[in-house]
């Protein structure tokens, strides 16, 4: 009898747990979609200078990039450390290549 009720508070916990998972990862791909069309207003507008535009479309993208790495590839859970790591080092190096390559070039 014991065993029973334990098992029904962990279902419910889980079920609970998976709806908010569901209801963040919802929230965020609404976002992404909202970034996505503002995107292609702005370009398709021309309501800025492209001075402006540029930087703007890159900071949505990257807000784009985290909600991906953290929600829909689930870095956020426990156990995904070293996947983590790997991507975050990745990226790091990415960085470091072009900033060498603009230096070189512009220097």
């Amino acid at each position: 009898m014991t065993e029973s009720t334990d098992t029904n508070k962990v279902d419910t916990f889980r079920q609970q747990r998976n709806k908010e998972e569901m209801k963040k990862q919802l929230i965020s791909f609404a976002l992404m979609i909202g970034f996505t069309i503002i995107a292609f207003v702005l370009v398709g507008t021309e309501a800025m200078e492209s001075m402006f535009i540029i930087p703007l479309l890159i900071i949505l993208a990257i807000v784009q990039v985290a909600f991906q790495f953290y929600y829909f590839m689930h870095m956020k859970d426990r156990g995904h450390e070293m996947p983590a790591v790997m991507i975050y080092g990745g990226m790091g190096a990415a960085v470091l290549t072009l900033a060498a390559l603009l230096l070189i070039v512009w220097w």
